[in-house]
């Protein structure tokens, strides 16, 4: 590393909106750093050492040759992986923050609940002039699978515990059809890597229990939509709630928009919060600087 620090390229695909939160954030995390953001020709590409990086295009890290490090606003970095300018050798760091993890278990809790409850079918009744009582049943009598116990799956897990639900969490390597065949709700918090892609299709949705429920708030490219519509459709599942889809935003005129067994997010399960990211990624770089080792690197054989 130079004795004098370099500017911080910010290589981020923001709109308007979103860097007026970020990069306030980020300076006031960062006093001592310059922030450039990429692209811009404000900057001498060669003195760049670290970027800060959201999704940023296929290829806008290839102008730094001088590039060390690469820490990520987001959790999930399936995007940069795939980008094949990328060097294999740059060390990538990964958003883990306990706030997007408090988040990510607020909505599971409210997605098992709603389903649990009836909520959505009562919101169903509402519109259409119906007074109609379902049977109630407690916690610890429905059963949760929940695909992928790092950070967040962790801490989803452990929330619907608390309450009381039946959990059972599911690891890369472990069997997986003991915890679709007792699973009534099936969350999905699994990054997305080529062993997971299309991962939830047919096979694994004819698993679950008849009338049981989907919740995906990992990516939408784990799901194969139309395995998923078939089975809603002949009521093998009961219910889906979706945050996450191939295409975002979610076209106009898509099945999910208007399925009536469908709950539809426009991707807000766990939304970075810009102050809390920002004081992690300085602490994430001050270490680095020190020499210290870097936490949550991305593992690029297992891809997260």
């Amino acid at each position: 590393m130079s004795a004098t620090p370099g500017p911080i390229a910010l290589a981020c695909r923001f709109d308007a909106q979103e860097w007026a939160e970020w990069l306030p954030a980020l300076a006031a995390a960062l006093p001592g750093d310059t922030l450039v953001r990429a692209g811009e020709p404000d900057h001498d590409p060669a003195t760049v050492e670290i970027a800060i990086v959201a999704n940023p295009p296929a290829g806008a890290l290839q102008r730094y040759p001088r590039l060390r490090l690469v820490q990520s606003l987001w959790a999930g970095v399936d995007r940069l992986l795939a980008d094949p300018t990328v060097p294999a050798g740059l060390p990538i760091v990964r958003m883990v923050d306990p706030a997007m993890n408090a988040a990510m278990a607020e909505t599971a809790l409210w997605a098992v609940l709603m389903l649990h409850r009836g909520f959505h079918t009562y919101a169903r009744q509402q519109h259409d002039g119906v007074w109609r009582q379902h049977p109630q049943r407690r916690a610890d009598e429905v059963r949760i699978g929940v695909l992928g116990q790092g950070q967040m799956g962790g801490a989803v897990s452990a929330r619907l515990r608390a309450l009381g639900y039946r959990v059972t969490g599911w690891r890369r390597g472990e069997p997986l059809g003991p915890v679709l065949a007792d699973s009534e709700v099936l969350i999905n918090l699994l990054p997305l890597t080529p062993d997971t892609r299309s991962l939830i299709d047919t096979a694994v949705l004819r698993q679950l229990p008849r009338g049981a429920a989907l919740v995906n708030l990992a990516r939408g490219a784990h799901v194969v939509d139309a395995d998923l519509l078939a089975a809603l459709d002949d009521g093998h599942l009961g219910h889906a709630v979706l945050d996450v889809f191939h295409q975002e935003p979610l076209p106009a005129g898509h099945r999910y928009w208007t399925h009536p067994a469908v709950t539809v997010l426009p991707h807000v399960a766990a939304q970075t919060d810009a102050r809390s990211a920002a004081r992690i990624v300085a602490q994430h770089l001050a270490a680095w600087r020190r020499g210290e080792p870097l936490v949550h690197q991305v593992d690029r054989r297992t891809g997260y």
